[in-house]
């Protein structure tokens, strides 16, 4: 790109990433000779008035964002030249999580924690100073030369939200992939819906691939309903099942059994890399927290007790019919019941036998005859019915 001066003040250099909605330069600040990173969105934007006036807004509720973990936002505006909005951002030379992924595959787990810990101390701040991100995901986590991480974006992601297309039913995923359940099925954001966000960009850095794969918003959101993800242990042997059992916990399909702050999902990250479990593993809101799925720290010779696989998730509207339906279902058949039944059968036939030989000696022998068979019809026919019963 040829290089000119934006707003008289910003002198273009080289592009530094471009996407659907905004482009990225580096460029130099006349004014406090120092260099920023300048994001210049789609044309189309600018002619929105609505659209403008979120931006702003946003824009300087980012730019009253200050902590090490954060790219700073210093100036917004509109180039008359140009009819463009752009953003003037800190300059973080180093590279993304999205490149680091594209280079590495998958990261180790000290590397990946290390990242990790950091955006939730960017992510924390925001939370408390009442700032949404609402598009965190790997290529807006910024790593410096230095190793400092710090998260970006902050100023445009609620303004763009209500015009990106990703929001739409059956569109095509990109940034789509790291919405929180609540998110795909069209509902608003939260704290914790960034948090789910960090926890999909935890488990993608130490697996080497999204929990749920899908070519849609639709599919995306289905799967989140109906399926738990695997464990991290169980696709990366480097990862301990207490620093699994910690990622899932972010990965909850309510909001309300996530991690309620971005500083507790960091203590977790941070203590499960060393081994300690949390005192329960992530279950859902509506299931109730088992032996089969809780981790007991690890007390003296005891060991903590492993994480295993949750079952796949069913819609809680759905549950209830499928609880009317298994108990419904017929209860098993007790092997012993009709071996038993047809010994008493015969045991009864011989008795009659018996008695109506000793007694056709007797004047009586025909009227206790006819009893005795009356009888044993009868207890053929209850002896039948109760294994009709008990064999169906």
């Amino acid at each position: 790109m040829t290089e000119r001066t934006l707003a008289g003040r910003y002198e273009l250099g080289e592009r530094l990433g471009s996407g659907g909605m905004s482009t990225v330069l580096l460029a130099m600040d006349r004014r406090l000779e120092r260099q920023v990173a300048i994001k210049l969105l789609a044309e189309h934007l600018a002619d929105d008035e609505q659209f403008v006036t979120r931006f702003r807004r946003e824009a300087l509720s980012a730019a009253r964002l200050v902590h090490p973990n954060i790219v700073q936002v210093y100036d917004f505006g509109l180039d008359e030249e140009s009819g463009r909005q752009y953003i003037v951002m800190e300059y973080v030379e180093g590279n993304s999580g999205a490149e680091i992924l594209a280079s590495e595959g998958m990261l180790d787990v000290p590397e990946a924690v290390g990242i990790l810990s950091q955006a939730c101390r960017g992510l924390d701040y925001a939370h408390r100073s009442g700032v949404i991100h609402r598009d965190v995901k790997p290529g807006n986590l910024l790593r410096s030369r230095d190793g400092v991480v710090k998260l970006a974006d902050f100023g445009i992601a609620k303004a763009l939200s209500e015009e990106s297309s990703i929001t739409q039913v059956g569109s095509v995923l990109g940034t789509a992939a790291y919405l929180s359940p609540e998110q795909a099925s069209g509902h608003g954001s939260n704290p914790r819906s960034d948090i789910y966000a960090l926890g999909v960009v935890c488990y993608q850095f130490l697996s080497g691939r999204l929990p749920y794969e899908a070519q849609s918003i639709t599919e995306l959101a289905l799967k989140q309903q109906r399926e738990a993800p695997p464990l991290l242990n169980d696709l990366n042997p480097e990862v301990s099942p207490e620093l699994a059992a910690a990622v899932d916990r972010a990965l909850e399909l309510e909001p309300e059994a996530r991690y309620e702050t971005a500083e507790e999902l960091r203590l977790a990250l941070s203590d499960g890399a060393r081994g300690v479990a949390p005192e329960t593993s992530a279950t859902s809101v509506s299931t109730p927290r088992t032996a089969a799925t809780r981790v007991v720290k690890a007390t003296g010779d005891q060991p903590a007790t492993t994480v295993q696989r949750r079952e796949p998730r069913m819609p809680a509207q759905q549950a209830a019919p499928a609880a009317a339906a298994v108990a419904q279902q017929p209860r098993r058949k007790r092997g012993w019941v009709a071996p038993t039944i047809v010994l008493l059968l015969a045991l009864a036939v011989g008795v009659a036998a018996f008695i109506y030989i000793t007694g056709s000696s007797s004047s009586g022998s025909v009227r206790l005859r006819q009893v005795v068979y009356q009888e044993v019809d009868q207890t053929a026919a209850q002896m039948q019915q109760l294994i009709r019963q008990n064999t169906k």
